[in-house]
């Protein structure tokens, strides 16, 4: 009998299973989609039962493509962070509000001026898109539901509880609470005590290859009972697993509804490398770069502007006519704010320089454009904090533009990197748990075997030195905006009464 790890990621959009052998080699893989409700500008929620029916789903689905294989471990990644409260039994008290919610803003200037060393503290800056920030917003809120609350979690601890009737949350996730020291290794009690929550809310932490548990009998999943569960990590951890990106220098873009950007930062030897991956998505302002709307900026554009005129491929065939600097257009792509690195909730998306000689094809590629100069605004914080950058790879939904690659590099100056059959997280969460059990002895051998290079989009240094006059503009049109943004946004809905 074949024996396989489960790797599974949850991400915005939906459920990523695969199946990978001892080689590291993907043998089958499974998908399925969930729905994500928008209540309000800033409020983005999503249902965890539907989380579960999802990785029921896409489990199925990959265990149907290898028929009597044995599943000798189970790892789990996700989006992050997420509020996700849940009673004794497991079963959420609400909805969850996922990384993109940033209702608790007032909230998170709480603890900004309540901490001014807040960053010191906790490793992160004060923002909605951490948890802490979150739970205060909801404790104040919604009292009867806190009452309710056993325990906080995070997706991988949800659905390990599911499959383990354990509670746990893995380090990585841990980390973006920001209710822990900047090294991750205690609570911040003055954190805590401000936000108004204690210890006795979050179940067990351990590191990503720690075993959580073991699968229960007669499970939704058909995962076989006794399988081992290992507490995973967070999304882009294991995606820059995939890519291979555990030492300086190479540096994982992870793109998809967002783009996040991993940086390992140090380490000799692997352990201490995936710590450093692990840190890098931690949330620490000069190591992680998270566009909030990137490839969720192109679906925007082709299904409310753009879906009368042609196809995603058709526009992106057209774009590429379209001279680098789409005819004057620049597009800032903080369709739902931005976190890393300007930090602003009340930023929104822009055209700037619309005429009527504008076309599809030009805001199309105005829209490719703005999320690489976002990027490079990412790039080059990173690289004047001192972090080594030498190639980008790119993984994701985002990277299977050419046009779009082509951009980044030109921008960047940079070689962008494509994968070879590249799945995303889910590999890397096979991965963690081929580690966790023991199978994977040597992962930088596996990972020199299992990670091939495609593709290399080298930079054009013409088109580069262009592009670094549009991203002069790119910045400072934000900067001469980005006061209306908070002006407009106290009168942005009408109101009746």
């Amino acid at each position: 009998m074949q024996e396989l790890l489960l790797g599974v990621d949850v991400g915005t959009t939906a459920t990523k299973a695969v199946l990978v052998d001892s080689t590291g080699h993907i043998i089958s893989q499974g998908r399925s989609e969930y729905p994500t409700k928008y209540l309000q500008a800033g409020w983005v929620e999503q249902d965890p039962n539907e989380w579960w029916r999802s990785f029921c789903e896409a489990v199925a689905i990959a265990q149907n493509g290898a028929p009597g294989a044995k599943i000798s471990g189970v790892a789990i990644s996700a989006q992050a962070p997420t509020l996700i409260a849940v009673d004794a039994s497991g079963e959420p008290v609400r909805n969850a509000m996922i990384w993109m919610d940033r209702r608790a803003q007032l909230e998170a200037d709480e603890l900004a001026r309540n901490f001014p060393n807040i960053s010191q503290l906790t490793g992160n800056r004060a923002d909605p898109y951490y948890v802490a920030a979150k739970i205060k917003w909801f404790i104040k809120n919604e009292p009867a539901n806190y009452q309710k609350t056993k325990y906080f979690l995070q997706i991988p601890g949800f659905l390990n509880f599911k499959l383990t009737g354990k509670f746990g949350i893995d380090a990585a996730h841990a980390s973006l609470l920001q209710l822990r020291t900047a090294d991750n290794s205690n609570w911040t009690d003055e954190v805590m005590k401000f936000v108004g929550v204690g210890e006795d809310k979050f179940p067990q932490i351990a590191n990503s290859i720690v075993l959580q548990g073991e699968v229960l009998s007669n499970n939704q999943s058909k995962i076989a009972a006794g399988t081992p569960v290992y507490f995973g990590s967070v999304d882009g951890c294991s995606a820059a697993l995939e890519a291979g990106v555990i030492d300086p220098g190479v540096v994982a873009e992870m793109t998809g509804t967002s783009t996040v950007l991993l940086m390992p930062t140090d380490g000799n030897n692997f352990n201490d490398a995936f710590v450093a991956i692990e840190h890098a998505i931690a949330g620490r302002q000069l190591r992680l770069g998270a566009m909030v709307a990137s490839g969720a900026s192109v679906a925007w554009l082709q299904q409310n502007i753009l879906k009368a005129e042609s196809s995603v491929e058709e526009l992106s065939n057209q774009a590429a006519e379209v001279s680098p600097g789409s005819e004057g257009l620049i597009f800032l792509p903080y369709m739902m704010g931005e976190r890393s690195p300007i930090w602003h909730t009340n930023a929104r998306g822009v055209f700037f320089g619309l005429s009527l000689t504008t076309t599809p094809a030009m805001m199309f590629r105005a829209v490719l454009e703005g999320t690489a100069f976002a990027l490079a605004h990412n790039v080059e914080i990173a690289k004047k904090s001192g972090i080594k950058i030498d190639e980008i790879r790119s993984i994701g939904g985002g990277s299977k533009s050419g046009l779009w690659n082509q951009i980044k590099a030109d921008v960047l100056g940079m070689p962008i990197a494509i994968l070879q059959d590249s799945v995303g997280a889910a590999v890397g969460d096979a991965y963690l748990a081929g580690m966790g059990s023991g199978l994977f002895k040597d992962i930088r051998s596996t990972l020199k075997e299992s990670v091939k290079i495609e593709s290399r989009f080298q930079p054009n240094n013409k088109v580069h030195t262009y592009y670094q006059e549009r991203y002069a503009s790119f910045r400072s049109l934000y900067e001469s905006v980005k006061d209306e943004f908070d002006k407009s946004a106290t009168t942005a809905t009408y109101k009746v009464n």
